[in-house]
């Protein structure tokens, strides 16, 4: 069996931040124990000194893409780009593959598709679409962890959004089943025509404004409690929330008692407006990078609790979908790829806020581990867990580098950004697959299945 130890100076547990010894026993964390206490005799003993041991990050909303369109990014590549990050459990999202995740077969396809790729473990979120509500129960019953809808135009044919009638539904069916129903919270409610974007940025700021999320949440919170007064308790989730004015709608909902809750991403937390160029694509994301202002107040929300935890939505595409040449903002693609660099990000924005590491965890570990369903195993250094352990330098600067991009395209807004923090090496359920900018082994990562409330592992 698998066993040896390691110590730090730097252990990041349940109880904050402080020396211990930890124990790996085949796939899960055995011990915890003093610095200086003793182990079992002949295990081997790594010892960290200052370098911080941290729990593997759990990143619960990322686009794999594959299958169908695995030129924009694939499981191999992305999960190796996860590893170097210190993520050791993503979950899939219903797009931007093809076929979208919206059926039972389309969810088997997608896991016969990974076979032999999965560096990290990974779960799956299903999709809502109108004409796919009759699949719902089947899906839920194949293993997806919860689903995703949206509101607005994916940008996807064959995702289109959903009404009130099909939020309500879904939530209705969701209910039974006690999982989270992931909602894309945007609404445009214009009459007017979409204003002209051209390379500006303000503009394309401008075309998605701050009511477009406030307004879908306040449908979501009205569903939501229509239902509650129905006996039901439906589990709301708004995914990578970029406007700060909602943050008052989702407090409120959850003291009246409503189970709403909201994510957001590194890139609202780390960007502003203010300093984005126009012209510069690979900044576009929908929803938009806010003001300044903006950031602040999300960094308050986070603080306090009304944002439970923070994600990357990786959202890659080929190259020329980015525009990046013409800086053309209308027709760029929207998304941000920096799976692998949300750690030393966050580390960084973080430190300078005078949060610690504690905290950071909380948002990228344990806190997404419990929302997803996988709490009791995954997200913390605990005995009985999974060893998901990651060894992080917390002082060392960096400067991020197109070159060490794992993920299929070097496409980054943070290219040239100097961070606070690196990745050393990760473990998975106690191998060791990342380190010294290499990896390890071959790929050992599970598919996760939801059989139950926490999940069963299947080989991936």
């Amino acid at each position: 069996m698998n066993e040896f130890a390691l110590r730090s100076r730097k252990v990041v547990t349940a109880k904050g931040i402080g020396p211990a010894t930890v124990t790996v026993s085949g796939h899960k964390i055995s011990d915890i124990a003093a610095l200086d206490a003793p182990t079992k005799p002949g295990i081997p003993v790594e010892d960290l000194g200052d370098l911080c041991l941290l729990p593997g990050l759990v990143d619960t909303h990322v686009h794999i893409n594959e299958p169908g369109r695995t030129e924009w990014e694939g499981y191999d590549t992305g999960t190796q780009a996860a590893a170097a990050g210190g993520i050791t459990t993503l979950v899939d999202m219903p797009l931007n593959c093809s076929p979208v995740t919206t059926s039972a077969p389309a969810l088997q396809e997608k896991l016969s598709a990974l076979d032999g790729k999965l560096w990290i473990d990974c779960g799956f979120w299903g999709g809502v679409i109108p004409s796919s509500l009759d699949d719902l129960e089947a899906l839920l019953e194949a293993g997806v962890l919860g689903v995703k809808s949206f509101t607005i135009d994916s940008g996807l044919d064959e995702f289109p959004p959903v009404g009130r009638a099909e939020l309500r539904e879904a939530m209705t069916v969701l209910t039974r089943y006690r999982r989270p129903y992931l909602i894309h919270a945007e609404l445009d409610s214009s009459a007017s025509p979409p204003p002209d974007i051209g390379v500006h940025y303000q503009s394309f700021l401008a075309s998605r404004p701050h009511h477009w999320e406030t307004d879908a949440v306040k449908l979501l919170i009205e569903i939501a409690a229509e239902l509650k007064a129905e006996g039901l308790e439906p589990r709301v989730h708004v995914v990578h929330l970029s406007s700060a004015e909602a943050i008052e709608l989702i407090r409120s909902a959850r003291v009246n008692g409503l189970n709403i809750t909201a994510e957001t991403c590194p890139h609202y937390l780390t960007l502003c407006a203010e300093e984005i160029p126009d012209g510069k694509t690979v900044f576009k994301c929908c929803p938009p990078i806010r003001e300044q202002a903006n950031c602040d107040a999300l960094w308050q929300g986070l603080a306090k609790g009304d944002i439970g935890f923070v994600v990357s939505d990786h959202s890659p595409c080929l190259p020329v979908l980015k525009h990046i040449d013409s800086g053309d903002l209308e027709r760029a693609w929207g998304g941000i790829s920096s799976l692998q660099f949300g750690l030393p990000l966050m580390w960084t924005a973080a430190w300078e806020r005078q949060h610690s590491l504690v905290d950071v965890c909380n948002w990228m570990c344990h806190a997404p581990a419990k929302f997803s369903g996988l709490g009791d195993r995954k997200g913390r250094i605990q005995t009985g867990y999974d060893a998901d352990l990651v060894i992080f330098d917390d002082k060392c600067s960096t400067e991020i580098d197109p070159d060490t991009i794992r993920y299929r395209h070097k496409i980054t807004p943070y290219a040239g950004r100097k961070v606070r923090g690196k990745v050393m090496a990760t473990y998975l359920r106690g191998q060791k697959i990342y380190g010294n900018d290499t990896m390890y082994g071959k790929p050992l990562g599970q598919s996760i299945l939801a059989g139950n409330q926490t999940g069963q592992c299947h080989d991936g």
